[in-house]
This record gives structure tokens, C-alpha cells and sequence, in this order.
């Protein structure tokens, strides 16, 4: 993974919802009043984001006394409880929508993430995430995936060379595109990143295999039997990688054809938000 400045996203966070101030806290609430929160399971899943609610929460207050009941990636079923909280009781409260909002989130990733790992965990294929995650939340998401049993795939645009339809349109084809970016990473000494192409059809897949210079084709939007087909071709010579609206009722389907990985938008952009609860008393 990349590196991630935590505490910078709690600051911003923190402040986009505080500003000023906790009002009704500060209004209702002595300053030194302290009370015992618990994180509580509304539905089954896996729970996702434990050991980041411990760093906001330390970040508010270093006093607060945190005790985990729920490790993260863990099975949970309703009634569980996660975690418990103590400490003061204004300080608690600061925390609670940034933990449960992103703890939510997080659980409703890696409860998707698993339930697909699921479908093919007897099988050899890779299932990956992909970029379409919340803006800012990346880290976490990405997370969240590991966390229920999938892969990472590239973090952003930076770590990992993926000609696409739209560069190959503006590159002026296949050939032209597979040698820039070949240039570009030899120039650069970005050789062992790796390359992953783009193809829409078997015409296309035929150009790549012909030329060579990628370490793993990306079939996008293939039916079932023309991915088979795709992947006799390829007959090992490169990775080869299924995407596009891949569902849970599709995935096996798909990885029965013999590809490598399947990269899953759905994983991020469709995945729920667990429901928890953080219940305080005191």
C-alpha cells in the first residue's frame, strides 16, 4: 500500500463536522463528565475499521481507554459487540459520526468483498478492486477489500501502467500506444510496475498477442464464450484479467474460464454500509 498521512484525514474530517464546536455537547454535557461506549452489531458481516476508530479516537483524546472485542476482518452477527470506549464523555461524542460513518462503510465493503471471495475461494483466480472508490477515502476502501478476502489492484494512476481504450483512441492505436508507454517506463525506470492492457474483442486481443511487450490483458466486457476463447489464445503467454459488470450471480461463471483475475468495480462503488451503532452510558 501507499503511504497515508491518518492523522491528516482525521484532522479534516474532524473539522468539516466540529468547526467551532460541539455545541450541544458543550451545552448539555460537564466538561469532565465520563461515560462507556459500545459498539454495537445491527447485522451480520465483517466488521472493517476497528484499529482506524482506535487512532480518531486517540487522536481526540489520548486518555480514552479503548478495548477491542472484534478484531478487524472478523465475522460478526447482530448483538455482537466490537469494541468498548471509556473516557470523557464530550470526547466521545466528537468521535462518533466520523467512526461510525466510516466504519459502516467499511464493513459494508469487506461484507461484499467476502461474499464474492466466497463464490470462488476453491478456485485460483485473483479478484481485485478497482479505482472507483469515494474521493478522499481510498485508503480505507481499499482496505476494507483486503479485509474481506480480496485483492488490491492498482492504487491510482501512479503505480501500475494501464493502456485503456481512451489512450489507445489517442495514441492512434494499439501498436503505437504498447511502445510509448514501453519508452516511457524505461526512461523513467518504471520497468517493474508492469503493463496491463485494454481489449474489447478477440480482432484486438489477436493485435496484442502479435506485438507481445504487456505482462497481463485486460478482456473487457466479454461474454463467457468469447472469454474462453480469449484465454486459449493467450494460452499463458501474459496474465490475462476478466472485468465488467461482474456481479456476485457471474463471478464463478467467470473465473471458470481459466482467467487470472477479475477486477470488480462493485466491490467499492456498490458495496452497502454495515449497520452499527455506537450506544454511550454514563
Amino acid at each position: 500500500m501507499v503511504s497515508f498521512d491518518i492523522n491528516n484525514f482525521i484532522k479534516q474530517a474532524l473539522d468539516e463536522d466540529i468547526q467551532d464546536g460541539d455545541i450541544s455537547s458543550l451545552a448539555c454535557i460537564p466538561e469532565k463528565h465520563q461515560s462507556t461506549g459500545r459498539l454495537k452489531v445491527k447485522e451480520d458481516g465483517i466488521v472493517a475499521g476497528v484499529t482506524a476508530a482506535e487512532q480518531i479516537f486517540k487522536y481526540i483524546d489520548e486518555s480514552l481507554q479503548f478495548k477491542i472485542l472484534k478484531t478487524d476482518g472478523s465475522i460478526i452477527h447482530y448483538g455482537d459487540i466490537v469494541f468498548e470506549i471509556t473516557g470523557n464523555t464530550r470526547a466521545l461524542l466528537k468521535s462518533e459520526r466520523l467512526i461510525l460513518n466510516l466504519m459502516q462503510r467499511m464493513s459494508g465493503i469487506a461484507t461484499l468483498s467476502n461474499r464474492f471471495h466466497a463464490e470462488v475461494e476453491d478456485l485460483a483466480v485473483i479478484l481485485l478492486d478497482t479505482r472507483k472508490t469515494t474521493p478522499l477515502n481510498r485508503y480505507f476502501e481499499k482496505w476494507a477489500v483486503r479485509l474481506g478476502g480480496c485483492q488490491n489492484y492498482r492504487y491510482g494512476l501512479f503505480d501500475r501502467f494501464m493502456i485503456k481504450d481512451n489512450h489507445i483512441e489517442a495514441c492512434g492505436g494499439i501498436q503505437t500506444a504498447i511502445e510509448s508507454v514501453q519508452k516511457y517506463a524505461k526512461m523513467h525506470g518504471l520497468e517493474k510496475l508492469g503493463i496491463t492492457i485494454e481489449v474489447k474483442n478477440l480482432v484486438e486481443l489477436e493485435e496484442v498477442l502479435a506485438i507481445g511487450k504487456v505482462d497481463q490483458i485486460m478482456m473487457d466486457n466479454f461474454a463467457l464464450e468469447l472469454l474462453r476463447e480469449g484465454v486459449d489464445m493467450v494460452h499463458k503467454r501474459f496474465k490475462t484479467e476478466a472485468s465488467g459488470g461482474v456481479s456476485l450471480e457471474s463471478v464463478r461463471k467467470i473465473a471458470l474460464t481459466g482467467v487470472d483475475f477479475i477486477s470488480i468495480g462493485a466491490l467499492t462503488h456498490s458495496a452497502g454500509s454495515l449497520d452499527l451503532s455506537l450506544k454511550i452510558q454514563g
